[in-house]
């Protein structure tokens, strides 16, 4: 019903922001990347919009990006996942850890937001693993089309890629990569920690 929302930011509280346009104070459900995203009150802001309608209520989620607006709906669209619990997720990392951890099935990171168990975490890696690209991973492109700067996640694909290409399945290297990821920040380091991890060194 609407697609976006441009207008100045009135007030921003925990988990909603408040947006004056044409004459009306817009409440918008929102995670708490898009809150820290919001500039300071008295300044404008767009936000893409999803309108949840309910037999008790009406409620309006806000997004600062569309690719946050498309995840939100990719995750509202699994078997039980509503919308707070998609809110959650989308705030408790980064959008492209968030995409990277459903790619990789990473359980123990998507189970990092409230309300997100082992299961629910396995069911959303499941249902939507097919839906991320390695765009989505390693922001290849923003809402406006331009390139941004390489985003920390390029390092972590690299290394599998590279690990895949010596023979490993993607299984075996997605999960010494996830092992070793925060350890280093380079993508050949990552390979040497990764083959250490899978040599049982």
């Amino acid at each position: 019903m609407y697609a976006f929302i441009e207008g100045q930011v009135c007030e921003k509280n925990n988990g909603s922001l408040v947006l004056l346009a044409a004459g009306v104070g817009w409440q918008l459900m929102v995670s708490n990347n898009t809150l820290q995203a919001a500039p300071p009150a008295g300044e404008t802001m767009r936000c893409y919009t999803v309108l949840n309608v309910r037999e008790d209520a009406m409620e309006l989620y806000g997004f600062a990006t569309k690719e946050e607006k498309r995840m939100f709906l990719e995750l509202t669209s699994v078997s039980g996942v509503g919308s707070k619990m998609a809110l959650a997720l989308l705030g408790a990392m980064p959008l492209k850890d968030l995409n990277l951890a459903i790619l990789m099935g990473d359980t123990a990171t998507l189970s990092r937001a409230p309300g997100i168990g082992k299961k629910t975490a396995q069911r959303i890696s499941l249902e939507l693993k097919e839906k991320v690209t390695q765009a989505d991973v390693s922001g290849a492109a923003d809402s406006s089309g331009s390139t941004p700067p390489a985003l920390p996640a390029d390092h972590v694909m690299e290394a599998v890629e590279a690990l895949t290409a010596l023979g490993y399945s993607s299984m075996e290297a997605t999960n010494a990569v996830m092992r070793v990821r925060d350890q280093s920040d380079k993508a050949e380091e990552l390979i040497r920690l990764a083959l250490r991890s899978m040599a049982g060194i």
